[in-house]
């Protein structure tokens, strides 16, 4: 890790009435006394002034000092909070390089925090998730990380796993005695609950996952079935044009929406049917690969007419793996009550998108697939990073199980339970590569 002391503007850019320099590094205790003239009182705000080189005052307000290792990257930093103004910061920020630091890199100062042992790599990201949350929701689950759930809970996997381990290679190594140690029935049990706990955490970090990004939210179906109408009455105002003309919209239309501060992105799409016309075979085209990576449809159907071969057709289309609500929409004219009901495909909502009956109900839904808790206790925020390396760790405990179950095979057992394990240390960084930290941090704002 470069040793390197570093400073950049630690508040957006723009006017304000505050505005920090912040600076991380060994040299900081030299800059500081050169600077202010003195090493300042570690965590005391202290009123000081701040001069050029050639003695000119630039600005007067407070100075923060934290020295080595207790700080937020673990290393001294110094704090400048002066005027918020671009030009007054900048003025700041050159004099502090001029005397030996260099400007940050993006997430530079989280980076450190995370080389240098005082956060695991997701809390580090939980950092900028809290930063860049768009919703309250969105901003608990991000603290809830940030104070360390998910990170225990993959902790928690990943010693059952080392424990688990332990004793499979102990069972490799008496494989010359009487005694059959992989025939002992705690091995699959234990194999069971490790892959029932990190399925369970892996559902529960997919709804972090949704309240961290949104659910993208698709709207299919066939031409006239009152899609545009759905995507108009979810969003609150006339996003889409709705006429009685068959084929009217064209291209994908994307709205996005919050449900009690959870983040929906809706996509309005052209109705599935074969057509002649090349500019709605285009939309049709865009349609399904839109389709392809949402993570959940809503499959518009008229309830005057009900499910027919055409809507079979979509439904045998769509991806396996994508969760699918059907709406039955103009109840108004099919004399339905409106509302949550099981029907032939599951769960199903009945609204007339004319009156608005059903809405309420169907926004409801949407809120319970996005695991919506009322206060969004329990609920943390996860990436899509996250979730892949909890979906390869789980195929590694299966294929784990039938080594053991059918091959009897314990170092190959063994050696799907160090994978497993290798794919859960992804998460907190315990096992990492350098390139993809450098995308992680890449992608933090400048300053934190």
């Amino acid at each position: 890790m470069s040793r390197d002391t570093i400073a950049a503007i630690a508040t957006p850019p723009g006017v304000g009435g505050v505005g920090i320099v912040r600076l991380s590094g060994a040299a900081v205790p030299a800059i500081a006394e050169r600077f202010l003239g003195q090493l300042p009182v570690p965590r005391r705000a202290l009123l000081r002034r701040f001069h050029a080189d050639d003695g000119a005052l630039i600005d007067e307000g407070l100075v923060l000092y934290f020295p080595a290792p207790h700080s937020y990257t673990g290393e001294a930093i110094l704090e400048l909070h002066g005027h918020g103004g671009p030009v007054v910061l900048d003025l700041l920020l050159q004099r502090v390089l001029a005397l030996g630091a260099r400007l940050a890199r993006p997430g530079e100062f989280t980076e450190r925090a995370f080389l240098n042992g005082k956060m695991d790599l997701a809390r580090a990201e939980a950092v900028a998730d809290l930063i860049e949350a768009g919703t309250a929701q969105a901003a608990r689950a991000a603290m809830i990380s940030l104070s360390g759930v998910f990170s225990q809970r993959v902790d928690a996997l990943v010693e059952g796993l080392i424990e688990l381990r332990m004793y499979v290679e102990a069972a490799i190594d008496f494989a010359a005695e009487d005694i059959d140690f992989l025939a002992d029935e705690q091995i699959g049990q234990r194999l069971t609950e490790l892959h029932q706990q990190l399925a369970q955490l892996r559902r529960d970090a997919g709804q972090g996952r949704l309240l961290r990004d949104g659910m993208t939210l698709v709207i299919a179906g066939r031409p006239n079935a009152g899609k545009s109408s759905l995507l108009n009455q979810l969003s609150g105002q006339d996003s889409a044009i709705v006429t009685a003309i068959a084929g009217t919209t064209r291209d994908v239309l994307r709205e996005r929406i919050q449900l009690d501060g959870m983040p929906l992105h809706v996509l309005d799409t052209a109705g599935l049917r074969d057509s002649s016309d090349p500019v709605e075979q285009e939309g049709i085209r865009r349609a399904w690969r839109e389709i392809d990576s949402a993570d959940r449809i809503l499959l518009v159907i008229d309830a005057c007419e009900g499910i027919g071969a055409a809507e079979q057709a979509i439904r045998q289309r769509l991806p396996e793996h994508l969760p699918l609500t059907l709406v039955r929409n103009k109840i108004d004219l099919a004399c339905l009550t409106p509302g949550e009901a099981e029907g032939e495909w599951g769960t199903e909502i009945r609204v007339s998108a004319k009156t608005a009956a059903g809405i309420d109900a169907l926004r409801d839904h949407l809120k319970h697939c996005m695991g919506y808790t009322g206060g969004g206790e329990g609920l943390f925020s996860a990436r899509r990073r996250h979730l892949d390396a909890l979906e390869r760790g789980g195929q590694h405990l299966t294929e784990a199980r039938r080594q053991l179950d059918i091959m009897q095979a314990g170092e190959l057992v063994a050696e799907e339970l160090r994978l497993a394990q290798q794919c859960l240390g992804e998460i907190t960084g315990s096992f990492t590569a350098d390139d993809l930290l450098g995308r992680i941090f890449g992608s933090f704002c400048i300053g934190k």
